[in-house]
């Protein structure tokens, strides 16, 4: 009987072995953990303001800047009604002005004199002449940072026509 006691004694007076609820708890734990970070980084996302959306945006630009991007410069005598630009992975700059409708053509030879005819059937139906000049397919002076320019015409009466200039990068 005594070492009955003796066991008895032994084992009261041990220390406890240790279990694995702690290690089972930490793993139960973790996909929580994951789906609680991922839920705050999405909610991080979609509730803080984004700066590089008004990057595309187009803004004012210096119409002599415009033209320029392209290659071109206004006429004599005519002002641009609008200019924009817009920067983001790629460069677009916009210009709107009016010029005598005759003069069109030997604005467009002057300034691009390698460049393609005007055509007659354009993208926009309510253009009646539309230009377009690349770096691939041609028309671009050497040294303009465009890499295409598009042109759209309309015909205002007999006298005037509204010319929209779009030179970008690709």
């Amino acid at each position: 009987m005594a070492e009955k006691r003796d066991v008895a004694t032994a084992v009261q007076g041990a220390p406890r072995g240790r279990t694995r609820w702690g290690i089972f708890a930490a793993v139960a734990a973790l996909p929580g953990l994951i789906v609680v970070l991922l839920v705050g980084a999405m909610l991080a996302f979609v509730l803080t303001d984004d700066e590089e959306i008004g990057r595309y945006a187009a803004e004012n630009a210096d119409c002599a800047e415009a033209l320029g991007f392209g290659g071109a410069a206004l006429p004599a005598g005519v002002e641009a009604e609008s200019c924009t630009v817009a920067h983001g992975i790629d460069t677009a700059y916009t210009a709107v002005f009016r010029m005598p409708r005759a003069d069109f053509r030997a604005w467009l030879a002057d300034t691009y004199p390698d460049a393609p005819a005007p055509r007659t059937e354009c993208a926009d139906a309510d253009a009646e002449l539309c230009v377009d000049l690349g770096v691939y397919t041609g028309g671009l002076p050497k040294g303009v940072e465009a890499h295409g320019v598009h042109m759209d015409v309309d015909h205002e009466g007999t006298e005037t026509a509204q010319v929209r200039f779009s030179a970008f990068t690709t």
